[in-house]
């Protein structure tokens, strides 16, 4: 069974920082693409940041310079760094895997990020 368990979400002031965790199956963290979405409230779901299994990273122009993913092989675990918080920032942010960048099969249950001015 694939898991995704996202940790790592909370309450912080704009400016701050916050680092999202995702759990995953190695299998699913070895062989295929993961990224982080988000999705705030009466907006369609956003692309924030991929990589893939070879470790090439890519980052919405909305959190570059801001956001940065990665992963740790020891742990199987997909990390979002977030810095510069930002009010817009606010969403609940999914964990995502699947055979490419553009299409992802398997979701977390999602952990809230909330960004106050």
């Amino acid at each position: 069974q694939v898991q995704l368990v996202e940790s790592g979400g909370g309450s912080v002031q704009t400016g701050g920082s916050l680092r999202l965790s995702c759990a995953a199956s190695e299998y699913i963290y070895s062989n295929y693409c993961m990224g982080w979405f988000r999705q705030a409230p009466g907006k369609e779901r956003e692309g924030v940041a991929a990589i893939d299994s070879d470790g090439v990273t890519s980052e919405a122009d909305s959190v570059k310079g801001r956001f940065t993913i990665s992963k740790d092989n020891a742990k199987n675990t997909l990390y979002l760094q977030m810095s510069s918080l930002k009010p817009e920032d606010t969403a609940m942010y999914y964990c995502a895997a699947g055979p490419t960048r553009s299409t992802y099969w398997w979701w977390g249950q999602g952990t809230q990020v909330t960004v106050s001015s």
